[in-house]
């Protein structure tokens, strides 16, 4: 517990502060889209990867709706990947964000929960 508000942990990798208030860490629903968006990008990379469809860039961008009146319940969240990369196969690449929804022990995780939507686009 911290002083002020929230809590610490400790991880090999480094130190994470989470509170309910922004000042002090991230928000547990921020923990939890990324968990989701940051699963479900690096299973699609892997994918594409092992498909070997070479691509120069993946970004994930993430929105959330939550219900105020159900305590902040998150109730959807949208992904929308960004993949950079010359004459990318559209219906591959269609293909491996499906698999990759399979694939996410985080989404999967919460599937019967939460609505989460997927979308992409190519550059």
């Amino acid at each position: 517990m911290k002083e002020e508000a929230g809590f610490t942990t400790n991880f090999p990798y480094g130190e994470l502060h989470i509170a309910g208030d922004e000042e002090y860490g991230f928000r547990p629903y921020q923990l939890m889209v990324s968990s989701i968006a940051v699963c479900s990008g690096g299973v699609l990379r892997k994918i594409l990867e092992k498909k070997r469809i070479a691509f120069s860039d993946l970004r994930i961008q993430a929105d959330v709706t939550r219900n105020d009146e159900k305590a902040g319940r998150i109730e959807k969240i949208y992904l929308h990947y960004i993949i950079t990369g010359e004459d990318l196969p559209l219906d591959k690449i269609e293909k491996s964000v499906e698999l990759a929804r399979k694939n996410c022990s985080m989404l999967q995780s919460v599937v019967d929960s939460i609505e989460v939507t997927e979308t992409f686009e190519i550059k």
